[in-house]
């Protein structure tokens, strides 16, 4: 057995064992989970009863390979942002690309950030750029403290040692990087920007885990949503609450759904009346159309060596959804010909991951459904990308008062502070996917020390 597989069958020995028959640890950790505020709306953030483990090689591999993809991003968007043609491409709205265009005033394109990747059997793909840093971040860190302290992980560690990942500190710090470097000198105050749902009665579990992390470090911290800014004599604020750094925890695209270029966010922004972090030029990195431009030989031919082999080994061919010619690793091919006859190994995604559009997994539909799904790409904007295969492990759960065993797809997502790597999250579905599920969410993740 691998080191990676004994820890799991050991753990699963240990859940099954008589001594934790009595279900009444589970039910005093969730209720110690709801009282961390590790919720989304009445669902626990995690659904599942074991850690993901992963081996201290698989992470420094992780480590080393997203840092170098993390470079090429960064480049790419550079190039992006200084070239019409390239940022044409990227499907971006004409209001997005105006933001876009604005100076934040300071040098980093994103202040914190997560790839999504695949990481499986000694394999790494990056499929994607999660919108949700600092919710992931934070609840994380929480997550994986309260459940090293459970009673099975007790059991588990007396004979497995393993490493905490974290991460708070890491996000704390480069906030305040971004802040000095935007010219900011005395103690900020700072506004986490969200929407507030209609159904929603006070602060979501995640804002208010980062308010936390923020008042503890000795910051004054306000909730707002884009109707309660202000912006007069150059000052952004919440009523009498001054806001000199913005937490953006909403998407360029959901907030030009509701408002306008005027909005007084915009005209702070523009004004650099208030540090926003992170900026609006990090939307460019959430746009799947980044993966075309990064998996483009053409586009990429001057840049360094090593970020094109990170590319080459890490990132699934992709291109922009539109009726073209283009190259299948250095075949000529028809697009939407390509597509339609290669479905198994395809999978359609919208550009904007942070919509309601539906991802198609060709190898899931037949071929009527993969030409329904063709047409709703070819009209809207979508990319279709190689089809990368997720790790598939079985998690115990908890439902309905006993703990039963179910396949799940495990997301690894690395966690970047000003394109430096510095732990990661993960995240878990049921591997037979059947529209939304409530037992989807992270899973506590702890790296296996060397034996």
């Amino acid at each position: 057995m691998t080191q990676l597989s004994e820890a799991i069958a050991r753990y699963h020995r240990i859940l099954e064992g008589e001594v934790f028959q009595d279900l009444s640890w589970v039910e005093a950790f969730e209720t110690t989970i709801r009282e961390k505020h590790l919720t989304t709306g009445a669902h626990r953030v995690s659904p599942v009863l074991r850690p993901h483990f992963i081996t201290q090689r698989q992470y420094t591999n992780l480590v080393k390979a997203t840092e170098s993809l993390h470079c090429a991003m960064d480049r790419m968007e550079r190039l992006v942002l200084s070239t019409p043609s390239l940022m044409s491409r990227m499907s971006m709205l004409p209001a997005e690309k105006m933001l876009a265009s604005v100076d934040p005033g300071y040098s980093y394109l994103s202040v914190t950030s997560l790839l999504d990747t695949h990481l499986n059997n000694g394999t790494l793909h990056v499929v994607g750029a999660p919108d949700d840093a600092p919710a992931e971040v934070i609840a994380g860190e929480v997550l994986n403290d309260l459940f090293f302290d459970v009673p099975p992980m007790r059991e588990f560690r007396k004979k497995t040692p393993v490493s905490k990942i974290g991460g708070s500190g890491q996000l704390m710090g480069s906030l305040l990087q971004a802040w000095k470097e935007f010219g900011g000198k005395a103690k900020p105050n700072i506004g986490i920007l969200e929407f507030k749902h209609a159904a929603q009665s006070g602060q979501s579990g995640e804002t208010t885990l980062l308010a936390a992390l923020f008042r503890n470090a000795g910051y004054q911290v306000e909730m707002v949503s884009p109707e309660q800014l202000e912006y007069r004599n150059g000052i952004l604020r919440k009523g009498y609450f001054e806001i000199h750094i913005l937490y953006r925890r909403l998407r360029v695209s959901e907030f030009l759904v509701k408002f306008d270029l005027n909005h007084p966010l915009v005209r702070a922004y523009r004004d650099r009346a208030v540090c926003v972090v992170n900026s609006f030029r990090s939307e460019l990195s959430r746009k799947q159309a980044i993966f075309d431009l990064l998996t483009d030989d053409t586009v990429t031919s001057n840049f360094p060596a090593g970020e094109k082999k990170a590319i080459r080994e890490f990132v699934p061919w992709t291109r922009v959804v539109s009726a073209t010619n283009t190259n299948y690793h250095d075949m000529p091919v028809d697009l939407p010909a390509f597509i339609q006859g290669n479905r198994d190994r395809l999978v359609l995604k919208p550009n904007d991951s942070g919509g309601e559009r539906q991802t198609f997994v060709g190898r899931e539909l037949d071929e009527s459904g993969w030409e329904r799904a063709m047409k709703t790409a070819m009209r809207e904007s979508y990319v279709v990308q190689e089809a990368s295969t997720p790790l598939t492990a079985e998690f115990p759960l908890y439902r309905w008062g006993s703990v039963e065993m179910k396949d799940m797809s495990v997301d690894v997502h690395p966690h970047a502070f000003l394109g430096k790597v510095n732990g990661c999250s993960t995240f878990v579905a049921p591997a037979v996917k059947n529209g939304f599920s409530t037992i989807s969410g992270l899973a506590p993740t702890y790296i296996l020390e060397s034996r």
